[in-house]
């Protein structure tokens, strides 16, 4: 893959870094590219689980590239088939994805991060939305952020464009957890690991139900699920893995999953 984006293959988990000094800012050719990455993982049957980092110890990712905006590059360019960063709008990503935040997240880069699955973040990174500071709007995060923490934090962060660290990141359920950055890949490898090794289909039927029923009153969302009304759901109930589960259960032992 291209310079800028690095992928490694490691048995069935893919790591995705981004690598574009000096600050790993996303210009629009950038962002078709991670989306061509996530997309091929997406649809590749032996890749069950992502890791999306950065290079460098100081930056994750600032968000657009203000350069190539003062060039001419305008928000309504073509960032590819996941939108913006490859992963906000990708249609049909079933699997898990892991951020493995090594530093500054700010503006695009935060709405960027908030789209994986899971996030932890070393203990020195910082988070903001400063798009308010140059009369613009954070469209992903302003959509997403108050359905996920206190609205009036997520409001406030919005207003002021503050900066935050990871401590309160954490706090209000942004990242899941807060390591060393000499621990931060060690950690998202292993658990990375854990979940390669769990039921693909079940992770699957997670992330669509998530995503399909979030707008839904509690009741419709039962109805779109308990009635199998879910294309996911409908391949895990009838699924090899559904009765491996069973089985393995019964006879005391662990399961083998093969995502059939």
């Amino acid at each position: 893959m291209n310079d800028v984006v690095r992928t490694e293959r490691r048995g069935a988990v893919l790591e995705v870094t981004l690598d574009r000094p000096k600050a790993n800012a996303i210009d629009a050719p950038t962002s078709r590219i991670m989306g061509d990455v996530f997309a091929a993982f997406r649809d590749d049957p032996d890749l069950r689980v992502a890791i999306l980092t950065a290079a460098g110890e100081r930056f994750f990712c600032p968000g657009w590239d203000l350069k190539a905006a003062a060039a001419g590059e305008g928000p309504d360019a073509d960032y590819g088939v996941g939108g913006f960063g490859g992963l906000q709008e990708l249609p049909g990503l079933n699997k898990p994805v892991i951020a493995a935040v090594n530093g500054l997240a700010y503006g695009g880069g935060f709405e960027v991060m908030i789209s994986a699955d899971i996030i932890i973040a070393a203990d020195h990174a910082t988070f903001a939305l400063p798009e308010i500071n140059s009369g613009t709007l954070a469209d992903a995060a302003t959509i997403k952020l108050p359905r996920r923490i206190p609205h009036h934090v997520a409001m406030e962060m919005l207003f002021t464009g503050r900066s935050f660290d990871a401590a309160e990141a954490k706090q209000w359920g942004i990242v899941n957890h807060v390591v060393p950055a000499a621990d931060l890949m060690a950690t998202a490898r292993d658990l990375a690991e854990k979940l390669a090794g769990g039921p693909p289909l079940v992770y699957a039927a997670v992330k669509e139900v998530v995503r399909e029923t979030a707008h839904l009153p509690v009741q419709d969302a039962f109805d779109l699920v308990t009635k199998s009304k879910l294309k996911t759901v409908e391949t895990l109930y009838n699924s090899e893995d559904q009765k491996e589960g069973a089985r393995a259960f019964a006879e005391k032992r662990a399961p083998v999953w093969k995502g059939i």
